[in-house]
């Protein structure tokens, strides 16, 4: 049976608080250096985050000023809660609108992942990017998921998508990969004192083994149509209140 929406909302509240935990935070702790990495040479004038699976602010580092982070859980976010709620596979923001979109393991925890990719695809502008984050199947995290039978907690309640079905729907909408780092190389221990002596499999794995890396941070661009005339960067954008793009007219049913 597939996840509901209020199974993936109750996974994403379970999420932030394992994020608290140990293990979540040398994760988070990884995960904002990989954006720090990537995000300050994506530019533009609105970034979309969608998905707020920790209490932390991710997107510190962009140059871009107007940045908007869309939930779909409307309960309590801590220090940094989202400025819209809604769902992330049917968003109320206007086509063509959006210079970058960040999707912090938005898809893991999404009943339908591919369409919350097109709904991606749908608000980018020509040329813009989306920054994904995703955990590995084909790493220790994937084992453990898979042996340990721990599908009911998160994050091994999420659907671990491999990097070469993620880059086969981003093809299919018209995407080129700009980047992919993989990070996290440790077993999901969570020992500080057995995680701290296995800090160096960070320096090896990068170097030997990234194909097995715990999780990934991959950036793709949005390929200019030839059949569509391109909008002229240097105009602005309608946005509605404080800092929500105009929403469109969307079709009730989407089509594979």
């Amino acid at each position: 049976m597939s996840p509901t929406l209020q199974d993936n909302l109750a996974a994403l509240r379970r999420q932030r608080a394992w994020y608290r935990l140990r293990l979540g935070s040398l994760l988070l702790e990884a995960e904002c250096a990989r954006m720090a990495e990537v995000l300050p040479d994506l530019f533009g004038y609105h970034l979309l985050q969608v998905g707020a699976p920790a209490d932390v602010d991710l997107l510190s580092t962009s140059r871009i000023s107007h940045r908007i982070v869309l939930d779909a859980d409307t309960g309590a976010h801590g220090a940094h809660p989202p400025q819209l709620y809604a769902r992330p596979d049917a968003l109320p923001i206007a086509s063509d609108s959006v210079d970058v979109v960040v999707l912090p393991h938005t898809l893991e925890f999404a009943p339908d992942p591919h369409q919350v990719l097109r709904e991606a695809e749908r608000v980018l502008i020509a040329e813009g990017s989306v920054v994904i984050l995703g955990f590995n199947p084909w790493s220790l995290w994937g084992v453990w998921r898979l042996l340990l039978m721990r599908g009911g907690e998160p994050p091994w309640c999420g659907r671990f998508l491999s990097l070469t079905r993620i880059r086969d729907w981003l093809a299919l909408l018209g995407f080129d990969e700009i980047q992919m780092r993989p990070y996290f190389f440790r077993p999901p221990l969570h020992h500080t004192g057995v995680m701290h002596k296995l800090n160096f499999m960070e320096h090896l794995g990068a170097r030997l083994w990234p194909k097995l890396a715990g999780a990934y941070l991959l950036v793709a661009k949005k390929r200019v149509s030839t059949l569509t005339p391109i909008k002229p960067r240097w105009r602005q954008r309608s946005l509605l209140g404080a800092g929500v793009a105009e929403p469109t007219v969307r079709n009730a049913e989407h089509v594979e």
